[in-house]
Formats: C-alpha cells, sequence, structure tokens
C-alpha cells in the first residue's frame, strides 16, 4: 500500500516538488477547463476548528474548481468537539467521509497529530502560532510570479515576527533558494524568536534586523507585512501597546523600487493603509488568487492525480 503523503510543515516538500507544485499551478492558471474535472467524485473535507475566511474559501474553491466537492465545519462549537470529542477522533471520522482533510486548529501541534490517525491524507491549514504551509506556497507562488524567480532578491519580513506563523514557515522554505537577503523589521518585543535566528546563521545567509520600516524599504524588492494578532497575546495592554507599530502608507512607498512587491497573508486590521490598495506593488489580493491556485496544485498531488 502507497504511504499516504501529508502537508504539516513546508520542510514536508522538498525543493523540486514546491516547484512541481508551481508549474503546476501555472499551468492551470493557464489552462484551467483541462483540470475542471479533474476531481470528480472526490471529496475535500474542511476541519476548521478556528475562524478562516481566505483559507477555508480558497480550499473550497480549489476543490470546487477541480470538480469536486467539499464538506466540513468552519469554527470548533460547531462540530462534536463542543461535545468533547477528540481531535483523533474526529479526523477518523472525517477520513470515513472524505478523500482528503484541510484542518486548521489554535493549539500547535494538532493536525500533526490528525494526520496519526488519518487514512487519507491531511493538510495543515494553520496550528496556532506554529505552521501555516499553504499560505508559504501561497507567497511563493505570488513571489514566482511577480519576480519570475524564487531566489536573487532582498525581502523585508514586518511586523510579527516572533508569533507570525507565515513568516516563520516562508522563512523555512526560502532558505532553500539562492541569494536571498532578509530585513527583519519589528519592534523588540515582537522580533524573530531565538531559534530562528539561530536556523539563519547556521544556514550562512545576510539577515539584519532594523526597527524602522522606512529606513527598510528603499533597499526592499519584496515586502511581506503581517498584522500584530491580538489572539496571540496572553495581556491586552501588550497588544494595545504593540498593534500599532507599523503601518504601511502610500507616501512611504514614495522612495521604495518600482518592481517591489507588497504582499501580506491577510487579514490586515490596519497595517496597510487603504491608499495602498491603489499602488501598482500591492500585490496581496493577487497573492489571495494565487493561493487558490496552488492549493489545487497541492490537492492532485497530495491525491496522487497525474
Amino acid at each position: 500500500m502507497e504511504k499516504i503523503r501529508n502537508l504539516i510543515n513546508i520542510t514536508d516538500l522538498s525543493a523540486a516538488e514546491i516547484d512541481h507544485l508551481i508549474e503546476t499551478a501555472d499551468d492551470i492558471i493557464a489552462d484551467p477547463e483541462k483540470y475542471q474535472d479533474i476531481c470528480t467524485h472526490k471529496i475535500l473535507a474542511t476541519l476548521f476548528f478556528e475562524p478562516s475566511t481566505r483559507t477555508r474559501l480558497s480550499f473550497t474553491a480549489a476543490m470546487m474548481g477541480l470538480g469536486g466537492n467539499v464538506l466540513g465545519f468552519d469554527q470548533a462549537a460547531s462540530s462534536s468537539t463542543a461535545k468533547g470529542e477528540s481531535v483523533s477522533d474526529t479526523i477518523v471520522m472525517a477520513s470515513c467521509y472524505a478523500d482528503i482533510i484541510a484542518m486548521r486548529h489554535p493549539k500547535e501541534g494538532a493536525p500533526y497529530v490528525g494526520a496519526q490517525y488519518s487514512s487519507v491524507p491531511v493538510i495543515n491549514a494553520g496550528d496556532g502560532g506554529h505552521f501555516h504551509p499553504t499560505q508559504t506556497l501561497t507567497d511563493l507562488m505570488t513571489i514566482h510570479r511577480k519576480m519570475g524567480r524564487l531566489g536573487g532578491y532582498t525581502i523585508g519580513l514586518c511586523g510579527d515576527l516572533k508569533f507570525g506563523r507565515t513568516v516563520h514557515s516562508l522563512i523555512d522554505a526560502l532558505l532553500r533558494y539562492d541569494d536571498v537577503r532578509y530585513v527583519m523589521i519589528s519592534p523588540e518585543e515582537l522580533e524573530l524568536p531565538d531559534y530562528i535566528k539561530e536556523t539563519l546563521e547556521r544556514a550562512g545567509v545576510e539577515w539584519k534586523e532594523v526597527r524602522s520600516l522606512e529606513e527598510a524599504i528603499p533597499e526592499l524588492d519584496i515586502l511581506y507585512m503581517t498584522r500584530v494578532q491580538k489572539e496571540r497575546f496572553f495581556n491586552e495592554e501588550d497588544y494595545v501597546r504593540l498593534k500599532d507599530s507599523f503601518i504601511l502608507t502610500r507616501k512611504m512607498l514614495g522612495p521604495a523600487k518600482e518592481t517591489l512587491a507588497v504582499l501580506h497573508p491577510l487579514p490586515r486590521v490596519n497595517e496597510i493603509a487603504r491608499d495602498v490598495d491603489e499602488d501598482p506593488r500591492a500585490c496581496y489580493f493577487y497573492q489571495a488568487l494565487m493561493g487558490k491556485y496552488i492549493r489545487m496544485a497541492l490537492i492532485l498531488y497530495l491525491l496522487g492525480i497525474k
């Protein structure tokens, strides 16, 4: 029996597999009709124990775009978890009804635990402050489409670098590619965890920390903005003090490169002003669209559909 492939962390995929997914997503964009019935009679279960808009809808749109069906729930309160059911039991039950599962959970490691009990592939759709591999695939797909390459640029990562699972996963992925320079932009309280700094040092890449977004912007090819996540704070006072640390405005983009790509995993709160949306360098809604195509490619890959 062929071993089931899951995606819990972006490092579960090799660089060659990531390149294959991007190539498939490019082909889907070029010829969507070729793929529109490829998952007929296949079912995706979306088990979302934590609120989500883009990720859940993106997975739904991806499976429907492949001709498949979707079932699931969008909050823990509407599942049997509210009655005390364990994650493992929920996964076993869902794998009786579906061919593949996308799972989001507020507890770090929950999708990994769930995957041990599943008889179908499990995709981690975000687990607490831990991993969010399909957002990372979305980011890589966007960078590929906008830059034409996955190496050879300077990327600024701005905002909540301490709790931001999207940032942690993106760094893990980009370390596979050559000549990427990193600028970490955050208040001291939200700077990168030490273990990720140590990873960067071991990799021998060029990186630095700065406290000023304005100072960093002129040298960047990509600016990856993140929100300060209220749900990750234990202390309301700390959140209120830090939530407005960095706010990108259109005026601030004045000295930026014309080719700069501004990314954001969304949702945004106020860290990107609305006037930035009109700037051609704003790529975050395009990024959300790319999430659908790369998830289509991932579903096909994990299901073993050529």
